[in-house]
């Protein structure tokens, strides 16, 4: 199976996941990259089943709305049920890498809402350790240095993500060989250096489903 074809299905997997238990009431959280937009677009021919969606970006916005899905601002909604999104990286306790978007903050921000978020991913994205794929800081423009000097402190080689603005207005520092050994503890640490927005570590709050792709179908692990 091509990696498409994984996405494919794990958005499947999603929409068959959280559907049965979605009433016209319901409100879903939707992320952003390239597996959220099959999700999008499967979840589609299920519009009539609940309310509408929150999006993590104005990207995935325009997409549901081009789909006639209702997108509701997070500050009217009180709970989601749902949050679907994709993964850079995932280990077994179901922490995250997220960012490779740059719709880290918002992307939290609604899975910080979600009773229950399902990260879907295709089986390249499970890994024994964090770290691999550079982990993204979102920063305010002025601190990117101060910021960037304070993450060589902490072991890591920040790289400033050369034309990419987010959806908030501010940039993006892609941290490289930094050692994820304690994420949440990191997580914490990156966060408390003045000027950054957030941090690419879902730890703190991490997934509480994974459907994981693979050439044997997909696999569904559950947070403990």
């Amino acid at each position: 199976m091509t990696q498409d074809q994984l996405k494919q299905a794990v958005a499947q997997a999603a929409v068959d996941y959280i559907v049965p238990q979605l009433t016209k009431q319901s409100i879903i959280g939707v992320g952003t990259g390239s597996t959220a937009n099959f999700f999008i677009d499967l979840l589609a021919h299920h519009k009539m089943d609940f309310d509408g969606a929150v999006a993590s970006s104005e990207a995935s916005a325009e997409r549901l709305k081009g789909h006639g899905i209702q997108v509701y601002d997070l500050n009217w909604v009180g709970e989601l049920e749902y949050y679907v999104d994709g993964a850079d990286e995932t280990n077994g306790r179901l922490e995250l890498i997220k960012g490779g978007g740059a719709a880290l903050t918002r992307e939290k921000i609604v899975a910080a809402v979600a009773r229950t978020f399902i990260c879907i991913a295709d089986e390249s994205k499970l890994v024994e350790r964090l770290g691999e794929f550079p982990l993204p800081v979102e920063v305010i423009p002025m601190a990117r240095s101060y910021v960037a000097r304070e993450l060589v402190k902490l072991g890591g080689d920040p790289v400033y993500r050369e034309g990419v603005v987010t959806d908030n207005g501010n940039v993006i520092l892609d941290v490289y060989n930094l050692e994820i050994g304690h994420a949440q503890d990191l997580e914490e640490n990156i966060n408390n250096i003045v000027g950054v927005v957030t941090n690419g570590l879902f730890a703190a709050r991490p997934a509480d489903v994974l459907l994981l792709g693979t050439p044997e179908g997909v696999k569904t692990l559950a947070r403990d």
